[in-house]
């Protein structure tokens, strides 16, 4: 069993508004009934991230308001839950509809497969979430301390293994979600539910939920596109003779960390069993409940799973789960990753059916002077039959085409300029970047918007020394929360300060290794000085089939970073360096 003979020490005050808030309600729709502003408190916006909605505000245009003495121009985000990343045309029509009264206009690609709406009023709020309610969609638990999107491998089935791990991530989000009324009170005008137990509201969760946010993913070897190691809580299917024995079950990984706090670091999982497809939701609810029972409550910064993993050791965890289970698990079994990245263009499945996969730089889903991505997927879905899937990486899969309907859906995209996947270098598909600036109040850089600009610079390089189609993962945030999963980048770029960014080199091409530091504090052109002579050297030296993350291990530019509390271990040298060349 695991021991705590710690005392006591105060609770963060999330915790407090947690408990006061009646199980999610706070004061949340008397806020949206007032007028005289377009935010809400401070309380209910901690509350409202449980039912899938962060206040936001344009930070393009504070300056200005601030000069003429107003308000921040505040809205809100809603993302939009979507387990495993998918959705019927029909739930994307809808969400693609609503976009067209936000502020920019656009839908979001999240790097958790699921949909981010940016720019909603507040008088438009309820509008909008009772939309994706009738859509048969929702956002409960896309935020806040609570388990959120279930993710699990979208690419094209070679197998029915596919079909089945979906079908299992789909049972475990919906397990999982809370069972609080509230959700449905404010957004759906439900009646409220009167309980006479906190037991009874929230069997799993309780009146405080979790100390923090829980991130579960399923992956389908040899494809890592949902970086399962990232994760809270992990399985990795394990196939013999095309039919799915079971999972390995991964626990403890997360990717966020704070600047200038070396107590927080990036984390891989480990793996610590092997449990059958009909164990599945009994251990994700015990992992769970062990990280509702023991995780950090008094500093949200050590309050993710990852951290009661590292602080108590893989084989506690395991002990408590199996003691929790009331049954013993087996011994993890093998497996091979092979990439993490997506697979772009036509794949037929295992039934015959085609999908295609299409290129979304940044997952922004927009029409302007160059391209017309909303409205040519709005075309696909108007004829489409089968479905849209959501990548990690912040693609699309048009899934489950039918031989006759190949032609036509193929006219569609190059009639929008959605076949540029064709001729877009391999750097370039490969990168991930989390929003940022403008609507992120965490953001402490670009990164949407930056990122694009500094592959087409570096794409010139890379065709100049013959690496144009080498796929190399880049990855970018505008701070080091870790949105975009930059530690898993073998080039990862994390916001300093506006324009300044720490450059980190070496993750595994597979996802199953995390980068390091190379240098502190960059700017733009500086990042282009650090990296030229890697790729030069890369393209001379590099051995057969070596990856570019792997490469810059072998050849002494960065150390392996194998655990998570090695992750800092050059900082201080780094630091030191830097001083004695300035």
């Amino acid at each position: 069993m695991i021991s705590d003979s710690q005392s006591p020490e105060k609770l963060h005050k999330n915790e407090s508004i947690k408990s006061a808030s009646e199980f999610l309600r706070g004061t949340i729709l008397e806020g949206l009934s007032e007028s005289v502003t377009g935010s809400i408190s401070a309380e209910d916006q901690q509350l409202t991230k449980f039912h899938g909605i962060y206040q936001q505000d344009n930070r393009d245009n504070r300056a200005e308001r601030r000069r003429k003495k107003l308000d921040k121009a505040y809205t809100f985000m809603a993302r939009i839950c979507l387990p495993g990343g998918i959705c019927t045309p029909e739930q994307w029509i809808a969400v693609n509809d609503l976009a067209n009264f936000c502020e920019f206009d656009t839908l979001k690609i999240t790097t958790r497969q699921a949909l981010q709406l940016h720019g909603i009023l507040k008088s438009n709020l309820k509008n909008t979430i009772r939309t994706v309610n009738d859509a048969l969609l929702t956002t409960l638990a896309a935020c806040g301390d609570v388990n959120r999107n279930v993710m699990s491998n979208p690419n094209p089935p070679e197998s029915r293994v596919f079909t089945e791990v979906q079908a299992i991530a789909e049972a475990v989000d919906t397990h999982l979600k809370p069972r609080t009324s509230a959700y449905a009170e404010i957004w759906l005008d439900g009646e409220k539910v009167v309980s006479h137990g906190d037991s009874e509201i929230e069997p799993l969760y309780g009146k405080t939920y979790l100390p923090r946010k829980f991130k579960i993913a399923f992956a389908i070897p040899p494809h890592n596109d949902v970086d399962v190691f990232a994760h809270c809580l992990g399985f990795i299917a394990i196939i013999k003779d095309d039919q799915l024995l079971g999972f390995n079950v991964t626990v403890g990984g997360g990717m966020g960390m704070t600047h200038g706090n070396e107590e927080t670091f990036p984390r891989l999982a480990d793996v610590i069993a092997f449990c059958t497809p009909d164990q599945v939701i009994d251990v994700s609810e015990k992992i769970v409940s062990i990280q509702r029972d023991f995780g950090d409550r008094t500093n949200r910064a050590h309050a993710r799973f990852k951290y009661t993993v590292e602080d108590r050791g893989k084989d506690a965890i395991l002990q408590e789960l199996e003691t929790r289970l009331g049954y013993k698990l087996e011994a993890p079994k093998a497996y091979k990753f092979e990439s993490n990245s997506d697979r772009y263009g036509w794949v037929q499945d295992f039934e015959g059916l085609w999908n295609v996969g299409l290129y979304i730089e940044g997952g922004r889903v927009l029409d302007n002077d160059k391209l017309k991505i909303k409205t040519g997927l709005k075309e696909i879905a108007k004829i489409h039959k089968g479905d849209f899937r959501l990548t990690a990486n912040q693609n699309i899969i048009i899934g489950r085409i039918a031989d006759k309907d190949k032609a036509e859906i193929q006219a569609l995209i190059e009639e929008y300029g959605l076949d540029g996947y064709e001729k877009f270098s391999g750097i370039r598909k490969n990168q991930i970047s989390c929003v940022a600036l403008p609507t992120c109040g965490l953001a402490l850089a670009e990164s949407e918007r930056y990122l694009p600009t500094l592959v087409t610079e570096i794409e010139g390089l890379l065709e100049e020394l013959g690496l144009y189609n080498e796929p190399i993962i880049i990855r970018s945030t505008g701070c080091p929360n870790g949105c975009g999963r930059p530690y898993l980048g073998e080039i990862g770029l994390v916001g300093k300060v506006p324009g300044k960014y720490n450059l980190y080199l070496g993750a595994g091409f597979d996802g199953e290794r995390l980068n390091k530091l190379y240098k502190n504090s960059v700017t733009h052109e500086q990042i282009i000085e650090c990296l030229k002579p890697i790729f030069i050297d890369y393209a001379k030296n590099r051995q057969a089939n070596e990856r570019f993350g792997d490469f810059t291990i072998r050849s002494g530019y960065v150390n392996a970073t194998n655990h998570g509390n090695a992750f800092h271990s050059d900082l201080k040298e780094i630091q030191y360096q830097e001083k004695v060349q300035q």
